[in-house]
């Protein structure tokens, strides 16, 4: 298993709307790797950081960026939305990649992953989900709050939550929620015909397993596979977590 790269300056890219965000841009042969990190979460991560370091193991160019309100990126948290955070990715994907690409989102990171490859078919060369979390605005937060987080919301727009993973609560606005809604995809088949690889832990407290399964029920492509880990949590970033993650990025890669 490669050890992460030393952390280094970022790079910036200013996106149309004038927010400006933070990159790590390796160059390599394609397909390259991008990866797309989840809710409040940022590009320094082990997943991403061990990751770019496989990638660069294998002559692969490899991408990690923060979006807007994350990270080292401009903006405000409590700005972001759904589809706003879409396009940051897009911006990411269009400027700084070129060829086809392996898209690695985890957990948030899988449903923009999921609308990168829905909106450029022909750049997506394979999609891993590490925990993914399509629809979670309305499937795990609004559906899963009581009458008095609801309540809340709608008076304020605006609700923290004490975080497992952070002394800073985990902020969601009630523009989370609404702009989510437009951008739900398991309600319908999902027309990906890329190869998408679901590794999920079934001790995930954040996304049930069970997520993962009604996802693979939802793709057209018939290249679809789930891989359960019994004893996986939410992050999955175990020296076995990611080497599983490791061998799977390399499973779509080119002999």
């Amino acid at each position: 298993m490669p050890h992460a790269l030393q952390p280094a300056s970022p790079d910036r890219l200013e996106t149309a709307d004038g927010v400006t965000l933070a990159y790590h841009r390796t160059p390599g042969r394609t397909p390259g790797v991008v990866f797309l990190g989840g809710y409040a979460s940022d590009m320094t991560g082990t997943k991403a950081t061990v990751l770019e370091a496989h990638a660069v193991a294998h002559g692969h160019s490899f991408l990690r960026f923060d979006y807007r309100g994350h990270g080292q990126s401009s903006g405000r948290f409590e700005d972001g939305t759904i589809g706003r955070w879409r396009d940051d990715a897009l911006a990411a994907l269009d400027t700084l990649t070129d060829g086809p690409q392996i898209l690695v989102g985890s957990s948030m990171g899988g449903w923009i992953a999921l609308m990168l490859a829905l909106a450029r078919p022909d750049r997506v060369a394979g999609l891993i989900g590490i925990a993914a979390a399509p629809d979670f605005t309305e499937d795990l937060m609004w559906a899963e709050f009581d009458a008095a987080q609801r309540a809340t919301l709608l008076r304020d727009r605006i609700l923290r939550l004490p975080s497992e993973y952070s002394d800073t609560p985990t902020v969601v606005t009630m523009d989370l929620i609404e702009d989510g809604r437009s951008h739900l995809l398991l309600r319908a088949p999902i027309p990906i015909a890329a190869p998408v690889r679901l590794l999920h832990g079934m001790r995930d407290p954040d996304v049930p397993y069970r997520h993962a399964l009604t996802l693979a029920d939802r793709l057209d492509g018939e290249d679809v596979e789930v891989r359960l880990i019994k004893n996986g949590d939410h992050r999955l970033s175990t020296d076995r977590d990611l080497a599983i993650l490791a061998a799977t990025v390399t499973s779509l890669l080119p002999g």
